[in-house]
């Protein structure tokens, strides 16, 4: 049987590879490549890649991607793997194909700015922004490529989705169709580098080590990043004490870096660097693409859409939000980490929504009746539900509060008996949040942040005493969780600041395990009791009221820390439990609070100091958790 197995993959393997030489050689022969550089209104050249049809019989629309990471492979004879990827079938409908290096980067002129800031009033042809840039492109493609329909889309992933994000305000008429995927939105709040303030470093530092390294002039390399011998990032990052060590480390050209550091709080700076201040009367139709498990830019596409849809009505804008990390939408998407969907989520993607998309804007074909406004993947049970509306409006709120031995109990759910047996007086739990043994964010040992502990088992968190884990009781019936979930937390603490981490967990039933004919990862994992992380955020304590205005906690005082988690679309099952489990560190995904307060950026090793953190339950008014039920 194994042998069989061995037999079998060794077989499709084979095939792949046939039908990717048959691709690669289709794509070379009937596309040819130029680069061009291609002047924006203030004299600078921008370097583009053109992948042009062949044919000369019909007109074609434009697919463009603006980019910092490179418009590789350079040179005109070279060309990139269109063939390896679903963008294939973009290939085999005639698409013109533009890879642009954006101002700063690689090949193109210019001074890179990090998430430029949007300018809606520029004046005269020295003022430019990312939108400018687009549209200077996009008028050049349409004026200058033979046998274009003059028809512009406009689509990427990640920071090259800020840049699909600011082209869409570029009000070009030939710009018809955009696709933001994870977009780069806003880095202090909830994307990358920051979420409520609290500074990601892990990710933060492994990125710009590479991508800051200054570059005055066009070059093809950018060389690699830091390396250190310590491949444990626990280890590494504990070891490093303070962001200040951190910022030694990684030098002083890494401008942004620095410039981070000069902004700790939520100021002008920041808030000039959010992609949704310029979502105001978006004229092409828009398709945000994200991932419900996406590490890096999950907050992104959820709040861009939900600012499109409040800033700009009349925009023909919709969502779309599958079980996927950072950019899984174009590969595999029938399982991560242990956690299977049940089929390839990401095919049923490329086929159904995004390229009918495009066709419909771009080429005219098909029909778009069948796209409704929100298509959303629900985990757990494992579909995708087309709506109306996202939130969705047969949404209704159910509070959920901590009870007596780390219990949950849920309005509308429990005898309301329950609710009056927890009002009687108000209690508290009590943990010891220590900054020399932080709470990791995953079990195992790993040199790089995971693709996968979004949907991580949570047990190993369960078991430490500075981990509070309540559960509610198992499931009657199937509960469907659509949207934002509110956290409300009335706490206490020692010292002058802390962080609070929340995390709403599906455990999974002691006997449960997946059928074999369910697509996996191919590695076995007890999945008896399996804690799956549904949605985890982190808040910066001092910024419970302002992200602009940080203020201290009076010692042992009771406070309440509110904060919002990212939209969340899961079904916890039959014989499942919620679990909720709160805490105050997540290492070293989140850099350590010193639980004092102070400018962390500027902490010293002497400033982290151990605190004891109180949460108060006992009534309604006490700690509660506010849960999007879809009826």
């Amino acid at each position: 049987m194994k042998k069989q197995m061995l037999f079998f993959a060794f077989t499709m393997m084979v095939i792949q590879i046939r039908a990717q030489d048959a691709d690669s050689l289709w794509f070379v022969n009937n596309y040819t490549k130029k680069e061009q550089y291609i002047s924006m209104r203030d004299g600078i050249r921008l370097f583009t890649s053109i992948y042009m049809p062949r044919d000369t019989k019909e007109q074609h629309p434009f697919l463009m991607t603006r980019t910092p990471y490179s418009c590789w492979p350079y040179g005109e004879g070279k060309f990139a793997e269109i063939w390896k990827s679903y963008r294939m079938a973009y290939a085999k409908a005639q698409y013109i194909f533009v890879f642009q290096d954006v101002r700063g980067r690689y090949m193109s002129e210019g001074d890179f700015q990090d998430v430029r800031p949007f300018n809606k009033n520029k004046k005269g042809k020295t003022e430019i922004d990312e939108a400018s840039d687009s549209y200077d492109a996009i008028d050049w493609l349409v004026k200058n490529i033979p046998n274009n329909n003059g028809r512009v889309g406009v689509i990427g992933t990640s920071y090259p989705g800020f840049y699909a994000t600011e082209a869409a305000l570029s009000n070009h008429p030939a710009l018809k169709a955009v696709s933001p995927q994870a977009p780069v939105t806003d880095w202090f709040i909830g994307d990358d580098f920051h979420h409520n303030g609290a500074f990601f470093a892990m990710d933060g530092f492994a990125f710009y080590s590479q991508f800051g390294k200054p570059h005055p002039k066009p070059t093809m390399e950018y060389g690699e990043g830091f390396t250190t011998a310590i491949k444990d990032n626990y280890t590494f990052f504990l070891e490093q004490g303070t962001p200040k060590n951190l910022a030694r480390l990684i030098g002083d050209s890494i401008a942004f870096w620095h410039e981070m550091m000069q902004h700790p709080d939520y100021d002008a700076w920041w808030q000039a660097r959010n992609a949704r201040n310029g979502l105001y009367n978006v004229k092409p139709a828009m398709l945000w693409v994200g991932g419900l498990f996406d590490a890096e830019d999950c907050w992104g596409a959820w709040n861009s859409y939900k600012a499109c849809e409040i800033q700009s009505p009349q925009t023909d804008s919709r969502i779309v939000m599958g079980p996927w990390y950072h950019g899984q939408w174009s590969r595999e998407g029938s399982f991560l980490g242990n956690i299977r969907f049940g089929s390839n989520t990401s095919l049923w993607y490329q086929e159904k929504i995004e390229i009918p998309f495009f066709q419909y804007h771009l080429n005219g074909k098909g029909t778009l009746k069948d796209l409704a406004e929100a298509h959303i993947f629900f985990t757990g049970s494992n579909e995708w539900k087309s709506m109306a509306t996202w939130p969705a409006k047969n949404t209704q709120v159910q509070l959920i509060y901590p009870g007596p031995n780390q219990s949950l109990i849920m309005d509308n759910l429990q005898p309301q008996k329950s609710i009056t047996e927890l009002s009687e007086s108000i209690k508290k739990y009590t943990f010891l949040s220590d900054p020399a043994h932080p709470v990791p964010y995953t079990e195992d040992i790993h040199e790089w942040r995971t693709t996968t502990y979004m949907t991580d088992d949570q047990r190993f968190a369960s078991r430490r005493p500075d981990v509070l884990t309540f559960t509610l009781p198992e499931l009657k019936e199937d509960l469907s969780v659509g949207g934002t979930v509110t956290v409300n937390l009335r706490v206490s603490i020692s010292g002058t600041d802390a962080d609070f981490v929340v995390k709403i967990i599906d455990e999974f039933p002691a006997d449960f395990s997946y059928p074999d004919s369910l697509k996996s990862n191919g590695k076995p994992y007890p999945m008896g009791g399996y804690q799956m992380l549904v949605r985890g955020e982190i808040m910066r304590g001092k910024y419970r009221n302002s992200l602009s205005k940080p203020e201290p906690f009076v010692p042992n005082e009771e406070t309440n820390v509110k904060f919002d988690l990212p939209d969340i679309a899961h079904t916890f099952l039959k014989g499942h439990k919620i679990v909720i489990q709160v805490q105050a560190s997540w290492f070293p995904l989140a850099d350590r609070n010193p639980q004092k307060f102070t400018n962390i950026y500027l902490a010293n090793p002497e400033d982290y100091q151990l605190a004891i953190i109180n949460l108060f339950y006992g009534n309604k008014n006490q700690t509660s958790f506010s849960i999007p039920v879809i009826k």
